[in-house]
């Protein structure tokens, strides 16, 4: 039998715990890569037509039944809107951004908005509606 001293170093490497966070890495990506548009969870209007939203870097203003503004899910004003959306653009000149507006919520509320984006002039735009079963 053989029996190794304590002082003599292990010929081994244990992987284990590499393949474990390279497991987690793995699903945190995945994870991450799914979410499209970020932003707040809310009643859209129906539409007969709708388009796909998947594009890269999109930037979601939502706009809730109550009338807050969020950008995608952090809570705004329309200063911090202008400001945040200024600082995006001179990082993206083709910054596209989407409006979710709540069926309910104020349209005065998404005319700011939009008034927001055009004078940062950002032309990019969509608004998100959910499809309509009839």
């Amino acid at each position: 039998m053989h029996i190794q001293e304590d002082n003599q170093p292990f010929d081994d490497i244990n992987v284990t715990p590499m393949l474990d966070l390279a497991y987690v890495l793995l699903v945190i990506f995945i994870i991450m890569t799914t979410a499209s548009v970020q932003g707040v969870k809310v009643a859209l209007p129906k539409s007969k037509m709708t388009a796909s939203l998947a594009k890269a870097h999109i930037k979601a203003v939502t706009v809730s039944e109550k009338g807050d503004v969020y950008l995608d899910a952090y809570p705004v004003t329309f200063e911090q809107l202008e400001e945040r959306l200024i600082q995006l653009k001179r990082g993206n000149p083709a910054q596209a951004v989407v409006i979710k507006g709540d069926a309910r919520a104020q349209y005065l509320k998404v005319m700011q908005v939009l008034e927001v984006l055009k004078k940062v002039d950002i032309t990019e735009i969509g608004l998100v509606t959910s499809r309509s079963n009839t």
